[in-house]
């Protein structure tokens, strides 16, 4: 592999983030408000089929793409109307949503499969995208990619440095705290369980008018991302930056696989394929294994310089929920 492809492949990793990072984020910020959406897989699917029907239909790609934004925050709306007001399961709400959408894009896409549509084309930034390495890497790709950049940024910033940010952590953590703050928290948890599943909607136009341009239906490939932005949710610790190096690991594997499969030809490509897939598993086992009794006990039977490495380690993995998540909250 030479410089110049290494740099494309490694552009690309970037691209094929940026719908993984939009569902990691808004799960994190719903997340955070103390609403679990478990709907994201079928949210995604559902929003990768009408994001590309209605770009198709109006040959625009911005209807496109706000009409996904449109549909994941009304299914968020479902789930926050569900488990707020009515007080039901959030997992078992989500879970049933994350199906019925799923089902719902496949028969409603029926129409749209293999159709030819408008598609994201790169944009490259003028004297930015000339800089060695820089350039071809972050400066040559197309909007959403642009997009997801600044809303890593903007999402950390919201949470860890603002106001607003402080009293979002509040209602998932204390909400009875932030209440006597003067916070309206179940209204606040509404406000962020749609704004996170306009967020998720996004991945889907982004899927199908970008990284996998159309629609193909069942082997489009997108069912199960949704699990996976979750997982990637949970191994991010709820903090927008470490969730976004989850959605860039998980890419770069998967470019991976395609790198090696010519490399490896003696094992099948169904298995270079899956196999960013249990790594993930794998990497998000880390997050809070260290609380485990068994490697308290191996950790000290290590060498002191050993034990100092993993301990340091295994803490800088570890992660927390937020305390009321899945909880609902009722004012005295």
């Amino acid at each position: 592999m030479n410089y110049e492809t290494l740099l494309i492949g490694l552009a690309g990793v970037l691209a094929a983030a940026a719908p993984i990072i939009f569902a990691v984020l808004g799960e994190t910020i719903s997340e955070r408000a103390g609403v679990i959406n478990l709907s994201m897989n079928g949210t995604i699917l559902l929003t990768a089929m009408s994001g590309f029907a209605v770009a198709y239909t109006t040959d625009s790609l911005f209807w496109g793409f706000l009409a996904g934004m449109l549909i994941g925050a009304l299914v968020s709306l479902v789930v926050a109307f569900a488990s707020i007001t009515l007080k039901q399961s959030q997992v078992a709400i989500g879970f049933v949503l994350a199906l019925t959408s799923r089902d719902l894009a496949y028969f409603l896409g029926n129409p749209f499969m293999g159709v030819p549509g408008p598609r994201l084309q790169a944009m490259p930034i003028p004297f930015l995208s000339d800089i060695p390495i820089l350039g071809p890497l972050f400066f040559k790709q197309e909007a959403s990619t642009y997009i997801s950049f600044l809303a890593i940024v903007l999402a950390w910033l919201w949470v860890f440095r603002t106001r607003p940010g402080l009293m979002l952590q509040g209602i998932g953590e204390k909400p009875a705290a932030a209440y006597i703050r003067g916070a309206n928290v179940n209204f606040m948890r509404y406000v962020y369980t749609v704004v996170g599943g306009a967020l998720i909607g996004l991945a889907g136009p982004t899927y199908s008018l970008g990284v996998r341009a159309g629609w193909m239906g069942t082997i489009s490939g997108l069912d199960g991302i949704g699990w996976i932005a979750l997982s990637i949710t949970i191994f991010g610790g709820w903090n927008p930056a470490r969730a976004a190096f989850g959605a860039y690991l998980f890419a770069f594997l998967q470019w991976l696989g395609l790198v090696l499969q010519p490399v490896l030809t003696q094992v099948p490509s169904q298995v270079l394929q899956v196999a960013p897939f249990p790594l993930m598993i794998l990497t998000l086992l880390l997050v809070n294994i260290g609380d485990a009794e068994w490697v308290s006990r191996t950790l000290a039977a290590m060498p002191e310089s050993a034990r100092k490495f993993f301990t340091k380690f295994l803490r800088a993995m570890r992660a927390s929920p937020p305390a009321a998540l899945g909880v609902p909250f009722e004012r005295d």
